[in-house]
């Protein structure tokens, strides 16, 4: 991936962070270390009793690396995953939220 192209994924991860935390106060947001698992999506993220994963992509229709379709599926067989990009971020983010409100448990932490 080119350095500029790099740098415009890096910004809108940075900035749907700062965004997640927002929408679903009290979550946490972790990147996840692709050189462990290659194609591990990019961000989990915990809040209350449950969990996703999005993949963040510069645009849309960017290229997917080896190994990210697979485990965006499986998770998302487990709970939520989803490929997302500037494109599409409100309509994923308005189904995890869909998703949280359904399964996630209130705790007192």
């Amino acid at each position: 991936m080119a350095r500029k192209s790099k740098a415009l994924e890096s910004a809108f991860q940075s900035k749907l962070k700062d965004d997640l935390k927002e929408r679903f106060p009290g979550c946490i947001v972790t990147k996840e270390d692709e050189q462990q698992i290659q194609g591990i999506p990019d961000l989990l993220i915990l809040y209350g009793s449950s969990w996703a994963t999005l993949e963040s992509k510069r645009a849309f229709n960017s290229s997917h690396r080896p190994n990210q379709d697979y485990y965006v599926e499986k998770m998302d067989d487990m709970s939520f995953s989803r490929f997302i990009s500037p494109e599409n971020k409100e309509s994923v983010l308005d189904e995890m939220e869909k998703y949280f409100k359904k399964n996630s448990k209130k705790r007192k932490y």
